[in-house]
């Protein structure tokens, strides 16, 4: 749950597929990249593949393909039925890249009203079976808590920075922020599991113990008691905070979920009665006036 890399534009028309270029060389051996279909390109894909990494990466329709079998069924999923293919990715300049094609016929279709969704891969069947590839793109959606984060909690853009150099670099000072609070919940998810702060611990009312109590702990302690942090090893380090998370209060950061929204009722007001306008009404008062 950390934010290791970050790719500044300063074109705020600028689409996401114009950057690969500098996304790429980024790829380490063994990576795993998981994305949505915008980075479903034949670029993307054997860049991934070219820096010895892998992808998990939902299909888009236009991506050129060649099936080498039919469909298999696989099983059930949370999700849907899974199904399996073999495919070939050809690029312009004639190479070849062999890949997984798995089909999740879904339960109930998915907001943009897909009923099926079709997921790439080159990952070994040794390594992960369609399961759970299908598993793991799933969880993909969790990148949006990220956004959310820095938008609600950490304040990631502000309306007066007109300047894009100023906007991008309070957009990374959050960024920071939110590494910061991920290494907090970490600690927290160590010493009290993770089902209990993912479930019931709010990163709202951390971050906000954090700016409520920053300033003036900067002033009550001096510099020099810093100093013992900088000398620690990674191992002492993440000791140290799972014995400050023990000490953590959870009830003061417990989340508070809101009740599920209630239908409306169809309101019945006149509803079998006949419609009558209101310069009818009007024109009816006049005529009881003019009566003798």
């Amino acid at each position: 749950m950390l934010a290791v890399d970050v790719f500044p534009c300063e074109d705020g028309h600028a689409q996401e597929r114009s950057l690969f270029d500098e996304v790429l060389p980024t790829v380490e051996e063994d990576d795993v990249w998981i994305a949505d279909r915008n980075f479903c390109t034949l670029k993307f894909l054997f860049g991934v593949a070219a820096g010895l990494g892998y992808f998990i990466i939902r299909q888009h329709q236009s991506l050129p393909w060649q099936a080498t079998d039919d469909f298999r069924l696989v099983g059930q999923s949370d999700s849907g039925t899974v199904f399996e293919q073999n495919i070939i990715l050809s690029a312009d300049d004639g190479q070849l890249l062999k890949a997984r094609r798995i089909k999740v016929c879904l339960k109930q279709p998915n907001r943009d009203g897909d009923r099926e969704i079709f997921i790439l891969t080159n990952l070994p069947f040794e390594v992960a079976n369609p399961m759970l590839i299908a598993q793991m793109y799933r969880k993909r959606w969790k990148l949006e808590i990220l956004f959310q984060v820095l938008t609600e909690n950490l304040c990631c853009e502000i309306n007066t920075l007109g300047y894009p150099k100023a906007a991008l670099f309070t957009f990374c000072i959050a960024l920071v922020a939110y590494n910061i609070l991920s290494t907090v919940q970490a600690a927290l998810r160590s010493f009290h599991g993770t089902e209990k702060i993912e479930a019931e611990i709010s990163s709202y009312y951390l971050a906000d113990e954090i700016k409520g109590t920053y300033r003036g702990m900067m002033i009550a302690i001096p510099p020099n008691e810093w100093c013992v942090f900088q000398n620690m090893t990674f191992s002492e380090l993440s000791q140290t905070l799972k014995h400050l998370a023990g000490l953590v209060k959870l009830r003061t950061f417990r989340r508070h979920p809101r009740d599920p929204k209630k239908a409306q009722p169809k309101r019945t007001y006149l509803k079998n009665k006949p419609h009558v306008s209101t310069a009818k009404i009007l024109n009816q008062k006049k005529l009881q006036n003019h009566t003798p």
